[in-house]
């Protein structure tokens, strides 16, 4: 859908309505078949969640929102919350049962509604003064689709490589998530294809762009509070986070990328292959998974 067609109808009553979840949602992750079951139970592939984030914060809206709310800043404690939050939120929108998905995108759709404000200064197509909402299907859209591109990087680099026909599964059931978060269906990338050809048009149709908002919540994310009590996987988190960032969005960060850090990532994702390999499922996988995979055999 072309993205003026999007921008067009992110009506207000649209986004009032977007913090209702009906008695009907989906509930689309159930079964051994579910490729977003596989995916998302590794905790590994939360590495990837740096480069989504960076992506997401170099569209000016969503770092002008994100910048507003404070969300990288503050003590220790505090930005531990709040990652423990979002991921709290993946875990229970991909395991959690069909009442815990509901109320999950409730909650997150009552944080959007919150969070609107107006530029305070021009940046790319978009003029001081412009409003934005946290709740818009455009800027949703981006962000739903940055995070499944990542994901799919992250977990092909850090476990193993998907065949063609779980990539595109695991963008569909992805998508059937929107309604729930007040886009309307059809928005969400279904396939790689589209999936691939929204991310490649948003970079080039001048929408993207990093502002100094952006650089310094990159700077938080990349060092954040408490960061050297977890120094080794920190580093591997910026190593992959920029190893992973598409060449002109990296370099309007300000990040430097050479054939040395290329190898020195391969390296970093044989190593943590071959440990994934070694280690029991209760230390690479996510609880919430462990606890779904019981429910559905009933134990």
């Amino acid at each position: 859908m072309p993205m003026d067609t999007r921008s067009a109808l992110a009506s207000d009553d649209m986004l009032r309505s977007s913090t209702k979840v009906g008695p009907c949602a989906p509930d689309p992750y159930r079964g051994p078949a579910s490729v977003t079951r596989k995916v998302n139970r590794e905790g590994v592939v939360l590495l990837g969640w740096g480069r989504a984030i960076l992506l997401q914060l170099a569209h000016p809206l969503v770092a002008a929102a994100v910048s507003g709310q404070g969300s990288f800043h503050g003590r220790t404690l505090e930005y531990v919350r709040r990652m423990r939050g979002t991921v709290g939120a993946m875990l229970a929108l991909t395991f959690g049962t069909h009442e815990e998905i509901s109320r999950n995108a409730a909650r997150i759709n009552t944080i959007h509604s919150r969070v609107r404000g107006r530029l305070t200064e021009a940046a790319g197509p978009y003029q001081t003064g412009t409003t934005y909402s946290a709740g818009d299907p455009e800027l949703l859209t981006w962000v739903h689709a940055t995070l499944i591109q990542s994901q799919l990087l992250t977990y092909g680099l850090f476990v193993g490589p998907l065949t063609a026909d779980e990539k595109d599964r695991y963008c569909a059931e992805a998508s059937t998530l929107g309604p729930l978060l007040g886009v309307p269906e059809g928005w969400f990338p279904s396939n790689v294809v589209e999936l691939d050809a929204y991310l490649a048009t948003m970079q080039t149709s001048g929408r993207i762009v990093v502002t100094e908002s952006a650089r310094r919540l990159a700077d938080v994310l990349l060092a954040p509070p408490g960061r050297s009590l977890v120094w080794p996987v920190l580093a591997l988190g910026r190593l992959t986070t920029v190893g992973l960032l598409p060449d002109v969005v990296r370099r309007a960060y300000g990040f430097t990328w050479n054939a040395r850090r290329e190898r020195s990532l391969q390296l970093a994702a044989t190593v943590v292959q071959a440990l994934r390999r070694r280690l029991p499922r209760r230390l690479r996988e996510w609880p919430a998974a462990r606890r779904a995979d019981r429910e559905r055999a009933g134990v």
